[in-house]
């Protein structure tokens, strides 16, 4: 995947946790040893913590090795520890020169004696930098064992009553700017936290990945950070967005109006049309609807023709006119080049329309998974002149799209 330019707008943030999943099965499927999966593992992170710092995240949490990895086949763990070794003395001059604080978060009792000292040393000379950066790197570590630890600690220390400030100061995170991530990661198509972080994570946005680390790229990241960008994170709270209040059959009835006569684009009636439909969706006043209904049918000229780079000029026009008044967070280039992709799909392609809504609404890939499916059936059914099936599909559509967006 190539590096996208991610928007201006773009909250990027503060903590991102990963688990490292994949490197097995990214081996076996090259007919390789697991811990040559585990070294190219190694390596994707690099290029991540790099790209991570470079966007400005201030935490990079990764689970690199679990209380339970003691259990795989000792040659495994061996090569594991042998990849933590050239890591520590690869990585320290770095950690110097970006000023990152290295924390190790997990036991370190059961680690073998030189990676314990070069560990604590690394750790106590970068501390410095943890006001900049910090890349915590979970070794030997167990959710639960955590807590445990942390329960024990308080026990040791006389605490008579524990409130949950008290607690977190006994976590392995304690004493961080930011102690709970924002975004968690998971690699390889796993769809479970397997006890990570269990009390930091208690509002982190999900997102899981099919790729397996070796394959995560800086430029997956990007699409990730993006995806938790679009998220409204209401913490338990009331939502401060204010959504848009379109009614779904209406909204419906005028899009299929100005699709029929789609192959009139220069007509008035097809800008009339669309002018009602934008006025209604977006919530726009007649004049600025106007406008961008002509803008549209500008737009749809130039894609009737195949002349797709005019045609995206005309779109980024349309879409800042309507960022510009609604405030909405989206990037008009993005967004336009996005409806060219649709347009050449003819609307059939799921996954350009999912991203597409993703943007534009500023609402997870996954939450948009829906109305993106229901979209592409609205257009198969249009293109096939299946009129009462596209509306159909059509109100569906955004029905499904309001009860994200409400």
């Amino acid at each position: 995947m190539n590096a996208i330019a991610l928007p201006k707008d773009t909250v990027i943030p503060n903590h991102i946790a990963m688990i490292l999943d994949g490197n097995r099965r990214w081996a076996r499927a090259r007919g390789r040893k697991p811990w040559e999966g585990h070294y190219w593992g190694y390596k994707a992170i690099e290029k991540l913590a790099h790209a991570a710092r470079r966007l400005g995240v201030h935490t990079f949490t990764v689970w690199a090795f679990s209380t339970e990895n003691w259990e795989r086949p000792k040659k495994e763990v061996d090569e594991i520890m042998n990849i933590f070794r050239r890591a520590l003395k690869e990585k320290e001059r770095e950690f110097h020169r970006d000023r990152v604080a290295l924390v190790h978060l997990g036991r370190k009792d059961r680690l073998p004696s030189d990676i314990r000292r070069e560990l604590a040393r690394i750790e106590e000379e970068t501390s410095k930098y943890s006001s900049n950066h910090i890349f915590n790197i979970a070794v030997d570590y167990g959710g639960r064992d955590e807590i445990l630890r942390a329960c024990q600690k308080a026990i040791d220390a006389g605490e008579k009553k524990v409130d949950e400030k008290t607690f977190e100061k006994y976590l392995d995170t304690y004493g961080q700017a930011y102690p709970n991530p924002d975004l968690f990661i998971r690699t390889s198509g796993e769809q479970r936290t397997s006890g990570f972080l269990p009390w930091q994570m208690a509002y982190t946005e999900f997102y899981f990945e099919e790729k397996h680390l070796p394959d995560f790229s800086p430029a997956d990241l990007e699409v990730a950070i993006l995806d938790y960008s679009r998220r409204r994170r209401r913490f338990g709270g009331n939502d401060a967005v204010e959504h848009l209040t379109f009614k779904p059959e209406l909204t419906a009835k005028l899009e299929l109006d100005w699709w029929r006569l789609g192959n009139i684009p220069e007509g008035m009636k097809f800008r009339e049309y669309a002018m009602k439909h934008i006025k209604e969706q977006f919530g726009l006043s007649k004049e600025l609807a106007f406008d961008a209904a002509k803008l549209m049918a500008e737009a749809f000229i130039e894609e009737k023709q195949s002349k797709w780079d005019k045609a995206g000029i005309k779109l980024r026009k349309f879409y800042k006119l309507v960022k510009d008044e609604l405030k909405l967070a989206f990037e008009p280039k993005i967004v336009a080049s996005m409806e060219v992709r649709m347009v050449k799909e003819k609307g059939e392609g799921e996954e350009a329309t999912r991203e597409y809504l993703a943007e534009v609404y500023r609402i997870s890939l996954f939450q948009a998974a829906k109305a993106a499916h229901l979209r592409v059936l609205a257009n198969i059914e249009r293109n096939k002149g299946n009129w009462e099936a596209a509306e159909d599909y059509l109100q569906k559509y955004y029905k499904a799209l309001k009860e994200r967006v409400a």
